[in-house]
């Protein structure tokens, strides 16, 4: 499907102020007043969202929840509220409300050996730091690794991740030392499997996600059919605001207990010292908040004290560089308001809210060099990402790309002169932490620098991906630079260059 968008319409970030006090106005269960309702100083939030853009943090939406309602949200023109997002190792605080709900229900315990649950699989030279590897070692990263292992290697695995687990040297003692390391709580997802007979996405439909009203999560596994539990949820920001409000509330919703308030308590308290962290939470004691983290700036930030949430999706190659910014402005925020409070204040932030967007406008521009080379076939020279062909077909109003690789034919609808919204499954795990999906939402546009560089922007709308193409022509010669916003491997594809096909 291709949809075409208006390039003017910053659709972005509607302010809840504007709905008044609505006991559900969105349909996601839960209800909306102003900021002054709730005493948040709308300067703050205000000064929140200028200085993630003045210093180059491209944040996607935002909710904020206290006493009760949702008092300021939005996303950010493409990313709107019916989209989900992709949340990294803010799934791992997930995934340990699955351990902490098993618990509870009596499948194990805190101090059962890991090595217990997997009698089938455990490799053949057993040491006695492996032995005493115990499920609060998992929750804690206090697993006696020194090799910490992240969700973009295990993805790359296509044969059995427990295996694969047992694999890492356990060269200290457990629960001596902290390392984060996706591959623990991935067994904690394993466990629970193990336990429950059901995958942890499963175990949680009934029991968490259907009563939060949670609908519309995908959940990556392994090649067993394990979900990943450190990595590879997909959900909406209001998902991550109300994992938040369940946790701010002692593990009650609606009045109903999800989960036991000892647990939560448990879960969110400083279990390691040394790194602020609890049972897959992290916390900032400084100004007593604790938060579920994402790689890339994806955030649920619960502030206990103040009865409040904040719900962050962002594309940030360094998320501690937008927690900062949280911190500049939150807690403080809830002070009560400023002593230069007018209503004006509150319209201020309402029109922020409403001219935020991520993309620019979009340029109509044309060059000769398009109607050379539409249609023609580029074959590409032999490199590492196996691409061996492309093509541009350029139209009225838009030019489709196509590329050619080991895993088959791929297309880009970009709009020229506007954006243009389409479903691809084009390669581009390695510039994404190891992500590929044959369905990811783009939002593209092109235009040309010059007679013959033509530059395209894709726009991953579920995701934190931005990726510019900078396609430079010289008769019948191709080079293509592909870079991306944020990934901890290689921002930069190598360059790929091609001659066109004659004919």
């Amino acid at each position: 499907m291709v949809k075409g968008i208006a390039s003017g319409v910053g659709c972005s970030l509607v302010p809840s102020r504007l709905l008044a006090t609505a006991p559900d106005p969105e349909g996601d269960g839960l209800s909306r007043a102003s900021p002054q309702a709730a005493e948040v100083d709308p300067r703050a939030v205000l000064d929140f969202i200028d200085s993630t853009f003045a210093n180059d943090l491209d944040l996607h939406s935002f909710m904020l929840y206290r006493k009760g309602n949702v008092v300021a949200e939005g996303w950010s023109w493409p990313y709107a509220s019916h989209r989900p997002h992709m949340m990294h190792s803010l799934t791992k605080s997930v995934t340990a409300t699955g351990v902490g709900l098993a618990m509870d229900e009596g499948y194990f315990s805190l101090d059962d050996s890991v090595l217990d649950f997997f009698p089938g699989e455990q490799p053949a030279r057993l040491t006695a730091n492996l032995k005493a590897m115990t499920v609060k070692d998992l929750l804690t990263m206090q697993s006696g690794h020194t090799v910490s292992v992240s969700g973009s290697v295990f993805r790359q695995i296509k044969t059995s991740w427990i295996d694969e687990f047992f694999k890492i040297p356990v060269t200290d003692q457990p629960g001596t030392h902290f390392l984060y390391s996706s591959a623990l709580s991935f067994l904690l997802s394993a466990i629970v499997t193990r336990t429950t007979k059901e995958t942890l996405r499963q175990y949680l439909e009934s029991r968490l996600f259907k009563p939060l009203g949670i609908t519309s999560l995908t959940w990556g596994s392994s090649p067993n059919g394990i979900n990943s539990g450190g990595n590879g949820l997909t959900w909406k920001t209001v998902d991550s605001l109300k994992l938040g409000i369940l946790h701010l509330n002692g593990g009650s919703w609606n009045g109903k207990q999800l989960i036991s308030r000892r647990w939560v308590e448990e879960a969110t308290r400083t279990q390691v010292s040394d790194a602020q962290y609890g049972y897959h939470w992290w916390q900032e004691n400084a100004v007593n908040a604790f938060y579920a983290e994402g790689a890339f700036g994806q955030f649920s930030i619960v502030f206990p004290r103040h009865d409040a949430v904040l719900a962050l999706t962002a594309g940030v190659q360094d998320g501690e560089a937008l927690l900062k910014l949280v911190w500049d402005q939150f807690p403080g925020a809830f002070k009560g308001l400023s002593s230069d409070y007018r209503a004006r204040t509150e319209d201020a932030l309402a029109g922020r809210i409403e001219n935020l967007r991520l993309l620019p406008e979009a340029r109509a521009t044309a060059s000769p060099t398009a109607q050379e080379i539409s249609g023609r076939t580029f074959v590409i020279e032999p490199n590492q990402d196996h691409v061996s062909q492309v093509s541009f077909n350029f139209s009225d109003g838009c030019m489709t790309f196509h590329q050619s690789d080991h895993r088959g034919d791929h297309t880009v609808h970009v709009g020229i002169g506007n954006w243009i919204e389409s479903t691809t499954g084009i390669t581009g795990n390695k510039l994404h932490h190891q992500y590929q999906s044959e369905n990811m939402k783009v939002v593209a546009s092109g235009h040309w620098w010059d007679e013959n560089t033509f530059e395209m922007t894709w726009q991953f709308v579920e995701s934190a991906w931005v990726d510019r193409l900078i396609c430079r022509f010289y008769g019948d010669q191709l080079s293509i630079d592909r870079t991306t916003n944020a990934n901890y491997a290689s921002r930069v594809q190598p360059t790929l260059r091609g001659k066109a096909e004659k004919g």
